[in-house]
């Protein structure tokens, strides 16, 4: 089970040839299980529909993220964490990630925010990668022997 940051479901938007378009794509198709809490499903609406974070053209409208979202939650492991494991990283916001991973028993926390590059997120058994280093394993996977 796997928890990916909001920064990837955005990068996934801002270019439709990087590594976190890919794992958007595996996210949505189910070939990629992943796990969302209520807090983080509306950390990925508020991050993706903030004025100008997508640019000042963005190639997708609000409808078109929601219905990006919508095809995101169908295929996610909806969780509930039962317990708020708060203050831990620098950003307080992002502890809903260790929050929902936990909760779901994922062991993977993909994201690009260097605020998790701490020992604590490590003491609960996660491990952090980033979106490249993600899609290179799981493909290195998902490849016959």
């Amino acid at each position: 089970m796997i928890v990916f940051d909001a920064n990837v479901i955005l990068s996934a938007l801002w270019s439709r040839n990087g590594s976190s378009n890919l794992i958007l794509r595996e996210m949505i198709s189910g070939t990629i299980s992943f796990a969302v809490s209520p807090a983080v499903a509306l950390e990925y609406e508020d991050v993706l529909k903030r004025p100008g974070i997508l640019g000042e053209n963005p190639w997708v409208t609000h409808d078109e993220i929601d219905v990006v979202l919508d095809a995101v939650f169908k295929r996610a492991k909806l969780v509930s964490p039962w317990f708020r494991f708060r203050p831990f990283l620098q950003d307080a916001k992002d502890d809903l990630y260790i929050e929902c991973a936990l909760a779901a028993g994922a062991r993977i926390i993909v994201t690009s925010d260097r605020d998790f590059d701490v020992p604590v997120v490590g003491a609960f058994g996660l491990s952090v990668v980033k979106a490249g280093e993600f899609l290179a394993e799981f493909t290195r996977r998902s490849q016959p022997t």
